[in-house]
């Protein structure tokens, strides 16, 4: 039996900015609706842990990472192309 994969994501935010909170919202709805069950998002506040950007070179915030699968992808912004957004995490294919 193959086990499925699970999504890791990480979402790079700067407080609770009106566009920090759009992204969430976004890309929880996103994984709940595409990727339900199969996915961990991990929330990197930068101001209060602001040396955690360098690993992942995050220059604009907010920033959505996929860690896993591999290989890294990184979409900017506050997610509401919900098409950019499935396309660029290789949810949907073009």
């Amino acid at each position: 039996m193959v086990k499925e994969m699970t999504y890791e994501l990480r979402l790079y935010i700067a407080g609770q900015t009106p566009k920090s909170v759009t992204a969430l919202n976004n890309i929880t709805k996103y994984c709940e609706e595409f990727l339900k069950g199969k996915y961990k998002i991990e929330i990197i506040d930068l101001l209060e842990t602001p040396q955690l950007a360098e690993g992942d070179q995050i220059f604009a915030i907010p920033t959505l990472v996929r860690k896993v699968p591999e290989p890294i992808r990184k979409i900017i912004g506050d997610l509401s192309d919900k098409e950019k957004v499935l396309v660029g995490l290789n949810i949907r294919k073009v």
